[in-house]
């Protein structure tokens, strides 16, 4: 699905941002893309869209260059951005000017996730607010059937429910032959979706693994202060610990925040 190998990019009179960047998604998959503020995961989210283009190096999207933008290239890619804008029209009209470019667009799917997220056709799009606002972007690009879906801060804008159900939407509605990249700092809110982690540190990919490797190898658990000597990273909680431990028997929950911190501060799991 993507391949990414050695790629080379810097923005314009800058520092590179990236330098011999590597990695490999395939289909089928929920990726969760974390990092810093500035790590670049929006960069990358943008190269991989062809919005942005590498310096050098290898990069291919469903066998396609990006950066050539090819008809059959953006008819299977859709960008949930963090930011967007919407025309002053109805989501009817939104829908017939934008459904033509989607070969594979599911009107029946598009009605059930907008009756879900109690949306009507008949609503203005300025009118909405924010967060119904994206949560219409969102049943769009579930719609589309895209084999790529890039999710730039889904979740922002959500209150509680709607954040609930988003994640039940996700993961009732994709295909096998798809693959859902989300780039997020809200990793509680995704946590129960994803199944591969890539975190981005200073322009580099420091870790990829699917949450099946990273069970195999650690599990996070509570305890008290008596425990701490033997976690390969810990940190404090009202009332003890919370650990991430060598796994030596049963898998546990990944606790993806305490991952992103104990990666980031230069711990290793093996």
């Amino acid at each position: 699905m993507i391949q990414i190998k050695d790629l080379h990019f810097a923005y314009p009179r800058q520092q590179a941002l990236f330098n011999s960047l590597t990695a490999d998604l395939r289909a089928g998959s929920i990726t969760g893309l974390l990092g810093k503020n500035g790590a670049g995961k929006t960069s990358l989210l943008k190269l991989l869209t062809g919005l942005l283009h590498p310096v050098s190096g290898e990069l291919s999207v469903m066998s396609h260059a990006p950066r050539k933008r090819e008809v059959s290239f953006l008819n299977d890619v859709f960008m949930v951005p963090e930011e967007f804008y919407f025309p002053t029209i109805s989501i009817l009209d939104y829908l017939k000017a934008y459904t033509p470019f989607y070969p594979r667009f599911d009107l029946e799917l598009l009605d059930r996730i907008l009756v879900e997220f109690e949306l009507g056709k008949e609503r203005n799009l300025q009118r909405l607010s924010h967060g119904q606002k994206k949560k219409f972007l969102i049943a769009f690009a579930l719609a589309t059937r895209c084999r790529l879906l890039v999710l730039d801060e889904p979740t922002n804008g959500l209150d509680i429910p709607s954040k609930a159900l988003f994640r039940k939407i996700i993961a009732g509605y994709l295909d096998e032959d798809q693959l859902v990249i989300i780039s997020t700092h809200q990793v509680k809110d995704v946590e129960n979706l994803i199944d591969k982690i890539i975190i981005l540190d200073n322009g580099e990919i420091i870790f990829q693994h699917t949450i099946e490797e990273i069970s195999q190898k650690v599990c996070f658990v509570s305890g008290t202060s008596k425990d701490v000597e033997g976690a390969i990273y810990c940190e404090a909680i009202p009332g003890g610990f919370r650990l991430m431990m060598p796994n030596g028997h049963a898998e546990t929950e990944v606790d993806i925040e305490l991952l992103f911190n104990a990666i980031t501060n230069g711990y290793k799991i093996g």
